[in-house]
């Protein structure tokens, strides 16, 4: 879907600093609502998701568990 969306885990990543993560976050939401830059009226509700995917990314990647590692 996000073909700029790196992979965030090991062995992919080692390093993932909160940018990397919002950075995900920002391309995921800007991929499913088709704007890239918000309207006005728009950006409170587009950068809640953003914060909102980046907290589930740092959730998500804080729980994983990978095998050999």
């Amino acid at each position: 879907m996000c073909r700029s969306i790196k992979t965030l885990r090991p062995p992919y990543a080692d390093a993932v600093t909160e940018d990397d993560m919002r950075a995900a976050a920002l391309q995921y939401v800007r991929k499913v609502s088709g704007f890239r830059d918000p309207a006005p009226h728009n950006a409170a509700a587009f950068e809640r998701a953003v914060d909102q995917v980046a907290a589930a990314t740092e959730e998500l990647l804080g729980s994983l568990v990978v095998r050999g590692r």
